[in-house]
């Protein structure tokens, strides 16, 4: 008994259980072949119906209900919403297998837009639950499984539609014992005792212990540095948190009063977040990028079914989704290992890749070669998370974990709320319901303008901190003549 005890106390234990529910969760072999699926004699749709009127409710249920999740997550302490998280990705893939029609697939879009939104619950849930020196193995090892397990369901998918080993619908049952696995999971994770928000006990003095953890560990990593509580933006702000926060009573259960009182709060602190230029700038990148990204990546398999109609090129999705992942997870990877000053230079580089994202896009709506407009997805998607990791570092690294945690959601929100614009007014049905090539001619231009606008901002920035050296450079200059001047 002691031994389970001492087990059930240790920081592997919910990282193991999580990463378990991560991985099972993110295995999904027909997502690559979703367009086939849904086109094909099982569902019986049409391109036109899948594109303008079933995909644009995801997004629409996404936004939705962001911000609800958002707040009942941190209120209920992460783990409530990942066993419901789970439950509506059962609900989804249930939908997807014994449900048929338009109406039917667009209540299973706006179940997956739920379960998207419940993702903030995984990703926050590991930092209330061990101690800050385990934050950089913890998040290492949640985010890994993840990319881990969408790379095995690609290949999974490859293999089983390659070999002809199963149908399409048999699929779709094996995904669901593999989110009941995920489901099962949950029950055992160890309920957290406090949250960021509304479940902070002790807050100053933890901020003092996590600080002198910190020194003596001396670790100056990405990870430490996004929990940062000391140099982080609005330092004032901060302490006043932390001043109300101490007077409050530190119950276990919190009042209609304590809500209000922070999201006001959270207002605060947003305004103070967004009162730094630089993090400002950055935050419009992540927010523009990242709308475009998940347009793309969304409606990219109705691309490729346009441009080789004739041929069975679908089959090689699973093995496109799993290279272009792998592909990314290297970049990303990759850019730890670079010494470049992107305070400096980080503006003129969103600007650059983002210019070769937009041609990768271009050069993917117009050809009519299925293998390059494979290989300009995956060029595309190393650069946008080339791009995003650099992004979240910089936000990251002035910011301790609660506003991080603020500005990821807030950036994430503005992104939803781009994508709901664009969604509404070029792919609905209701809107314009444009063809899939002129909806990809939008979203390369849309990186162009993205290219332009900080390509001219970041070109402006150096050119102001050159003029600003130059200028230090000549003061200097005039003091040691005048020192060497009094001197004789």
């Amino acid at each position: 008994m002691e031994k389970v005890k001492r087990l059930r106390s240790d920081w592997r234990f919910p990282t193991t259980l999580l990463c378990i529910c991560g991985f099972f969760s993110t295995v999904k072999p027909l997502e690559p072949f979703l367009i086939p699926f849904l086109t094909g004699p099982d569902k019986n749709l049409t391109i036109e119906q899948v594109n303008n009127q079933i995909f644009p409710v995801w997004t629409y249920s996404y936004l939705s209900v962001l911000v609800p999740i958002f707040l009942l997550t941190d209120w209920l302490r992460y783990k409530p919403v990942i066993i419901f998280q789970c439950v509506m990705l059962f609900i989804t893939t249930a939908l997807m297998r014994w449900t048929e029609g338009v109406s039917a697939m667009q209540a299973m879009q706006f179940c997956y837009g739920v379960v998207t939104a419940s993702e903030v619950a995984y990703f926050s849930y590991i930092y209330s639950v061990v101690d800050l020196k385990r934050y950089r193995k913890a998040t290492s090892y949640s985010r890994s499984i993840q990319l881990l397990g969408y790379t095995v369901g690609s290949v999974l998918g490859q293999v089983l539609i390659s070999l002809d080993l199963m149908s399409y619908n048999n699929i779709v049952v094996f995904t669901l014992v593999l989110t009941a696995i995920a489901l099962l999971t949950t029950f055992f994770l160890p309920m957290p005792q406090r949250s960021m928000f509304f479940h902070r006990k002790h807050s100053g003095q933890r901020a003092s212990n996590e600080a002198a953890k910190r020194h003596k560990d001396g670790s100056e990593d990405e990870a430490y540095k996004s929990n940062r509580s000391n140099t982080s933006v609005g330092n004032k702000g901060e302490e006043n948190v932390q001043r109300v926060e101490e007077n409050e009573e530190s119950d276990e259960t919190k009042g209609a009063g304590s809500c209000s009182q922070v999201v006001l709060q959270l207002w605060r602190d947003f305004r103070q977040c967004y009162s730094s230029r630089q993090l400002l700038y950055w935050s419009v990148w992540w927010a523009m990028a990242t709308c475009g990204y998940n347009q793309t990546v969304n409606y990219v398999q109705v691309l490729w079914e346009h441009v080789q109609p004739s041929q069975n090129f679908s089959i090689y999705n699973g093995g496109v989704e799993a290279t272009s992942n792998l592909l990314s997870a290297a970049t990303a990877y990759g850019i730890g290992f670079t010494d470049v000053r992107w305070e400096q230079w980080g503006e003129l580089a969103l600007g650059g890749f983002s210019g070769l994202g937009a041609a990768a896009l271009f050069l993917m709506t117009f050809t009519g070669n299925i293998w390059v407009c494979y290989s300009t997805y995956a060029i595309f998607k190393c650069l946008y998370m080339l791009l995003i990791t650099i992004a979240m570092y910089q936000i990251a690294a002035d910011l301790s974990m609660e506003r991080y945690a603020l500005v990821f959601g807030a950036n994430n929100f503005g992104a939803l709320l781009l994508q709901t614009i664009i969604t509404s007014v070029v792919v609905d049905s209701g809107g314009l319901g444009l063809d899939i090539i002129p909806q990809f001619i939008i979203y390369a231009s849309y990186f162009l303008a993205i290219s332009v606008v900080f390509s001219v901002r970041g070109l402006f920035s150096i050119c102001k901190a050159q003029r600003i050296k130059k200028e230090q450079l000549s003061v200097n200059r005039n003091q040691s003549e005048s020192c060497e001047e009094h001197r004789f």
